[in-house]
């Protein structure tokens, strides 16, 4: 999959947030990056085995008073992260037969926005996970 085609995955399902979400988001951008940079993964205190399929950084909705956005207020950033979001897709596409690798990563994509979103919300890392265990932290997939 090209650079290219991943970006329009990723910019895709950044459009079908539902509404009753999308509605929120306001000053976030979405940037794609191949892999964590180093000071990422410094910051992110990640070993070498481990990596990111996407980060949020930024205020949270949560978090933001009244004074949000008085002055030059750079946006929010949610980035993906290429390579290893492939690779996560690839191992999917392997366990389920019904995926290619186009829609694997378009699921990759989904996952991967609705949990840096849930950051975005200003819900903690332990909380998306427990939702993302419960299935209960996705939108609909409409389309597989």
């Amino acid at each position: 999959m090209t650079e290219q085609d991943f970006e329009n995955l990723a910019a895709q399902e950044f459009l079908h947030v539902p509404p009753r979400f999308a509605v929120h988001i306001a000053n976030v951008a979405l940037l794609v990056e191949d892999e964590p940079s180093v000071a990422t993964r410094i910051e992110e205190k990640l070993t070498e085995q481990q990596t990111l399929l996407g980060l949020y950084h930024g205020v949270p909705l949560s978090v933001r008073g009244d004074g949000y956005g008085i002055g030059g207020t750079l946006p929010d950033t949610i980035t993906l992260y290429r390579k290893p979001i492939l690779m996560e897709a690839n191992e999917r596409m392997h366990t389920n037969t019904k995926y290619t690798l186009q829609i694997a990563t378009r699921v990759m994509i989904r996952e991967t926005l609705w949990h840096e979103l849930g950051h975005a919300f200003g819900l903690a890392e332990e909380t998306i996970n427990v939702r993302e265990t419960q299935g209960t932290n996705h939108y609909p997939d409409k389309k597989h």
